[in-house]
């Protein structure tokens, strides 16, 4: 039986480490810490494309782009976005909407989520009312709370190209 719709889920967490910013979304967000990644270490379009990839059964992002591969040693995880996209259309199939959740104390995430909207939609070739990013604390508990790291949750709809 096929249907007109799919969706996904996806999950991506990265410990906090030297640097002076953070990128979110696309969006370079200055902080006291960087983040331990082999690419940019972007969770909310880590998280995006995974869901994007589970809700057609097409493994995760360490399938398509492996950490032991040194063509994405720093890579803009916007790139990483545009080709899970493709691999979609290639396949028959768009994002309808996207709902993405960042999990941490600090950087605040609020002031940068319409630019974040903005590049997510401008990449996945969609309207920008059809993407949400919003955060949350963890209430001082656990890794995000202790402040160690960062992590973020997305779910998507895809529909029919």
């Amino acid at each position: 039986m096929s249907t007109d719709f799919r969706i996904g889920q996806g999950f991506d967490v990265h410990a906090f480490g030297d640097g002076d910013h953070v990128v979110l979304g696309g969006v370079r967000i200055p902080h006291n810490r960087g983040v331990l990644a082999h690419s940019d270490g972007d969770v909310v379009i880590h998280a995006l494309c995974d869901a994007m990839l589970g809700a057609l059964a097409l493994g995760d992002i360490g399938v398509h782009f492996p950490p032991s591969d040194p063509r994405w040693k720093g890579a803009d995880s916007r790139m990483l976005l545009r080709h899970c996209d493709g691999l979609l259309r290639e396949r028959g199939w768009r994002v309808g909407n996207a709902d993405v959740t960042v999990v941490c104390e600090r950087p605040k995430v609020g002031p940068h989520a319409t630019a974040m909207r903005a590049n997510l939609a401008a990449d996945l070739g969609i309207d920008i009312d059809t993407v949400s990013v919003k955060a949350t604390t963890s209430e001082k508990l656990g890794f995000t709370g202790r402040g160690e790291g960062i992590a973020a949750q997305a779910v998507c709809l895809l529909v029919r190209a």
